[in-house]
């Protein structure tokens, strides 16, 4: 066997072995919408072992500035996400709103069960552990000028790039959908993998069998527009 022709074999079997494992990368219905059951490996339960790895790294630079980075919420089940979902819309709703109301409340803040970011184990809501805490801590005001946050804002605006994390929902004046989340942040190098392979989903016939309060808002149409604007109308890093 001649060198040129050594060396064409090496490049074919490299090819192939890479289209191998990205075929093994693929991210299985259950895991993208919350329902795979997972032991926890780490004191942040189900967070990817690179999210975690990346995570901690930035935890210990940050200390070296007096500032004691601290999750919130990471992974959120799908269960656990429809109990937030239904509670909020029995609240909202015995406030007096009609369902359509209470429905375009919820998704303020709060995703449909099934279509959070939080089921992928790549994202997360932060804190500084080390500031007072004053009632609400994921509140846009104590991350704002002034707040009981904002050295962690300022932090996080200089260096959660270089660890892979980037913030999800920005204060962009013209972006639809979910509020400005000052505190949720996403590892990109996994999470854009995981919105590709979740947007191949028939996640309308999904919703349709689940026991969700206010489903019969939750049409074609709803959902169409919901995908637009608060799945995908995000930092465009993150697409």
């Amino acid at each position: 066997m001649d060198n040129h022709f050594r060396s064409y074999t090496i490049v074919l079997l490299l090819f192939f072995t890479f289209q191998i494992g990205n075929a093994q990368e693929k991210f299985s219905e259950f895991e993208l919408t919350g329902r795979q059951n997972y032991d926890s490996i780490n004191e942040y339960k189900n967070l990817h072992k690179e999210v975690y790895e990346a995570f901690i790294k930035m935890k210990n630079a940050a200390v070296k500035d007096s500032i004691f980075i601290e999750i919130a919420s990471g992974y959120r089940s799908f269960d656990r996400q429809k109990l937030i979902w239904n509670g909020k819309y029995s609240k909202y709703v015995e406030a007096g709103l009609s369902s359509y109301e209470a429905v375009h409340k919820i998704i303020e803040y709060s995703t449909i069960p099934g279509t959070s970011r939080h089921h992928w184990g790549t994202d997360i809501d932060i804190y500084d552990l080390n500031a007072k805490k004053i009632g609400n801590i994921l509140s846009e005001e104590n991350y704002n000028s002034g707040g009981i946050y904002e050295r962690l804002k300022i932090w996080m605006d200089k260096h959660s790039e270089k660890f892979g994390f980037e913030l999800v929902y920005t204060n962009k004046k013209d972006r639809k959908g979910f509020k400005y989340e000052p505190w949720h942040y996403s590892f990109k190098s996994i999470s854009k993998s995981m919105l590709r392979d979740f947007l191949k989903l028939d996640i309308i016939a999904f919703l349709k069998t689940q026991n969700l309060e206010g489903r019969e808002v939750l049409t074609n149409s709803f959902i169409e527009k919901y995908f637009s604007e608060n799945i995908l109308d995000i930092n465009p890093n993150l697409r």
